[in-house]
């Protein structure tokens, strides 16, 4: 099993989402007491939401570069960054680094294209959702990612930082998320393209088939350590 190196923290709550899943895919594939090999690197998140807000992405990225850096030092063979939004700077991260950098948006382009999904849904931050480095991503491979409006965007920006980032689960924003959901004409699927949106909803809540990106994410990190 090769060693994976994640960068965490991004929320934490996501972090230890991540966590749980790679090993529940490791114990499925190798089964008995099997565990994953896993290094994570978590970083406070407060100051990197406060480089976000102010678009300092250069100095962000750096942050996560010197958190790659120190990944590979201690023997990681690949390196994941565990947020959808701060794949904004994995060019940077994957420059610091000799070992692989296992992006998200790709593991999201693979799970979309199982399924035959060319116009998904996408719920993220309103940086994943507005920025071009993550829908540009997925229409290179021919997938149209359809948003929100803006008023839906803006608040489903503020339920992941204020709640689920935070550890706030509720019904009522739930509900809010799933209304937005139903707004979507013409989407053939849709894309939890926010780490923490898993733990807000369920595949279940939904009539589209869903692609839970932490899910797939750490799915394609197992793949790479399990060879």
């Amino acid at each position: 099993m090769r060693l994976v190196g994640l960068i965490g923290g991004m929320s934490a709550e996501s972090t230890a989402y991540y966590y749980q899943t790679f090993n529940r895919l490791v114990r499925e594939r190798l089964g008995g007491l099997h565990s994953a090999r896993l290094l994570i690197w978590s970083l406070d998140f407060a100051p990197i939401a406060a480089l976000q807000a102010a678009g300092d992405w250069a100095t962000a990225g750096a942050v996560l570069a010197d958190a790659a850096r120190r990944l590979e030092g201690a023997g990681a063979e690949a390196i994941l960054i565990g947020a959808n939004t701060m794949h904004l700077v994995a060019d940077q991260v994957a420059a610091a680094v000799q070992v692989p950098l296992i992006h998200i948006g790709d593991a999201t382009a693979a799970a979309l294209e199982a399924i035959g999904s060319r116009r998904p849904l996408l719920l993220g931050t309103r940086f994943t959702m507005e920025m071009g480095f993550y829908r540009d991503r997925l229409a290179a491979r021919g997938i149209e990612a359809l948003i929100p409006d803006e008023a839906d965007r803006a608040r489903l920006h503020a339920i992941i930082y204020d709640e689920l980032c935070q550890a706030v689960i509720s019904p009522a924003s739930k509900a809010e998320v799933l209304a937005i959901t139903a707004k979507a004409a013409g989407a053939d699927a849709v894309i939890f393209a926010c780490t923490e949106i898993g733990l807000l909803l369920s595949p279940d809540d939904l009539s589209l088939p869903v692609v839970d990106t932490a899910i797939v994410h750490a799915q394609a990190g197992v793949d790479f350590s399990l060879g």
